[in-house]
């Protein structure tokens, strides 16, 4: 059966904020908890659905994920995220202000604290075609990464012997130093924090803990995925140490381009060559489509070069609806490079008995040029005239003079 939206099942929209996704699950849990409903089965599948929701909205890199790939952002155990690199590891800056804070003034208190250092996250760049972007696929990936020594269980010492107490800090993970009127307290720098070190390491780690390896695994492709898209695999990554948890994978998928498609979103382009007589004439024609198949397309008499044409669900899926991009043809009208005689003979002929309609946009093309030439011209004598009599009568002028002049 499948999955609900989750926002559904909390009966909230896309855009409920962290207040009303939390009142809406307050509801439903009230409703159906099991104390409430000793027995109900179907009131205990609804509080289960509930709190699954809530737990994947609630959080935000997880309702990110989700908003972008549905329920096939879980599939692998991880998410999906479109596009974009962002730095993986995060800081915690608790330690910073323990380090300054906890002791402040010198309280004389100290407690022991055990770090582990979580492992490193991976990435693995994944190519596929534009067809397995629209069927979706599982995949077999290898990558080398590292995992828990399986001869110390991962904490370092040989088998039969366990971490000493650190010598420097006495196991607290802690040093105290005078600094003036204060005290503060820093990581130890012999143990890294954890309050152990390794006296009698394992001989298959050296004591780290984790070993160098190379793994296999299955992932799943969701269908529509684009170019950039960034799938999450938690808990895929590098081994943890001292006890840390492990890092995740991440997948970034090429699609690769395509010798007829070209990709728009959830939308497929697609040029097809038509040759001048089928496009005059009118014509049907078949065309293929991602999906492998055929689609037939009338095209009506007259057509123009450029002209597009829309098939209805003929594009890339979406990755959390069930509906699908369009697909669009555009015509490509073809000009034959070659005539053989008879060929040149009957165009002569439809070029002798072509008139004004038959070619409308020529038409008017030259009606556009004969008045932008009747007016330049117009603008020119004008002007012309206009500079002529300027002379006659500057002429006139200096007769007049001359003939004064001599009077």
């Amino acid at each position: 059966m499948a999955k609900r939206d989750f926002y559904d099942v909390l009966g909230v929209s896309k855009s409920a904020s962290p207040d009303e996704l939390k009142s809406a699950y307050r509801k439903l849990a009230v409703k159906y908890h099991p104390d409430k409903n000793p027995g109900d089965k179907v009131a205990e599948d609804k509080f289960k659905e509930a709190s699954e929701a809530y737990g994947i909205l609630s959080d935000t890199e997880k309702k990110q994920n989700y908003d972008n790939f549905g329920h096939a952002a879980f599939e692998n155990g991880g998410g999906g995220q479109r596009g974009g690199f962002e730095g993986f590891s995060g800081a915690d800056f608790s330690d910073i202000f323990e380090d300054f804070f906890s002791d402040f003034g010198g309280s004389g208190r100290s407690r022991a604290r055990k770090t582990s250092n979580r492992g490193s996250d991976l990435r693995y760049d994944l190519s596929i075609s534009l067809e397995e972007a629209f069927t979706g696929k599982k995949k077999d990936i290898k990558f080398a990464t590292t995992e828990k020594c399986n001869t110390c269980k991962g904490n370092g010492s040989k088998p039969g012997y366990s971490p000493d107490r650190c010598s420097y800090c006495g196991g607290n993970g802690r040093v105290r130093s005078n600094q003036g009127f204060f005290t503060v307290q820093q990581t130890c720098p012999q143990c890294s924090g954890s309050g152990e070190e390794i006296t009698n390491p394992c001989n298959d780690c050296s004591g780290q803990g984790n070993k160098q390896t190379s793994k296999k695994i299955s992932v799943t492709i969701p269908q529509g995925v684009d170019d950039g898209t960034r799938i999450r695999l938690a808990g895929k990554g590098e081994a943890g140490t001292k006890g840390g948890a492990t890092g995740d994978l991440y997948l970034f998928i090429n699609v690769h381009s395509h010798e007829l498609f070209k990709r728009s979103d959830e939308n497929l382009f697609f040029e097809f060559p038509l040759s001048i007589a089928d496009a005059a004439l009118g014509t049907t024609v078949e065309i293929p489509t991602i999906d492998g198949g055929k689609a037939k397309i009338k095209i009506p008499d007259g057509t123009q070069n450029g002209k597009q044409f829309r098939l209805k669900g003929k594009g890339m899926p979406f990755m959390r609806r069930g509906d699908y991009g369009d697909l669009y043809v555009q015509v490509k009208t073809e000009v034959p490079i070659y005539l053989n005689k008879k060929q040149k003979e009957l165009l002569e002929q439809f070029r002798e008995i072509e008139n004004e309609k038959s070619n409308p946009s020529i038409k008017k093309f030259f009606q556009k040029a004969k008045s932008f030439w009747k007016n330049w011209w117009s603008k020119f004598l004008f002007l012309i005239s206009g500079k002529i009599g300027t002379v006659i009568y500057l002429s006139k002028l200096c007769l007049v003079r001359t003939h004064k002049e001599f009077s």
